[in-house]
């Protein structure tokens, strides 16, 4: 399946890793790349997957908004789209994650069409490929099998000035 968590709200990484974290109890092979995570970031699903054996590779410099170079966050982003196919292709994975992949497409620097093209033409039958991110783009919900859109009802920090908690937000 062609999985799409997009959406304003809190929760798209977060479900997609639980079904990771589901896949891998059921003994399938898991990984995936985040496309913005700074390549050194070790994050709790860094760690807790790490300790599973599982690859989650981070491949950004940061969030887009704090980015100091932005031809790099898009370079360092392209690079790893090509990384992904290269894994998506390679037969070694029952579920992959692109996280954050859908602002690719947003921003611009992959042509959402052709991106479903490669999916449809070059994702194995039996992989599940799961992509998050918001303003998923028509073409990427149109090709998904499944889509969920989370919706911020409530944000602790917006609401209450309540600041980013260690094991919830990161």
């Amino acid at each position: 399946m062609l999985i799409v968590n997009t959406g304003h709200g809190k929760g798209k990484t977060t479900a997609a890793l639980g079904i990771l974290l589901r896949a891998r109890g059921r003994k399938l092979r898991i990984g995936g790349i985040q496309f913005f995570k700074h390549e050194n970031a070790n994050f709790g699903e860094l760690r807790a997957l790490r300790e599973l054996g599982v690859e989650l590779i981070p491949l950004g410099d940061g969030w887009t908004w704090t980015s100091r170079d932005l031809d790099e966050t898009q370079a360092k982003a392209l690079h790893g789209w090509e990384v992904a196919k290269e894994r998506i292709t390679s037969g070694d994975y029952d579920v992959f994650l692109l996280d954050e992949f859908t602002y690719l497409l947003s921003y611009g620097w992959l042509d959402a069409a052709q991106v479903v093209n490669w999916l449809q033409a070059n994702k194995p039958p039996l992989l599940h490929v799961i992509i998050t991110g918001r303003d998923a783009h028509t073409a990427l919900i149109e090709a998904a099998d499944l889509v969920t859109e989370m919706r911020e009802v409530k944000h602790p920090f917006r609401d209450q000035g309540i600041r980013a908690q260690k094991g919830i937000e990161f």
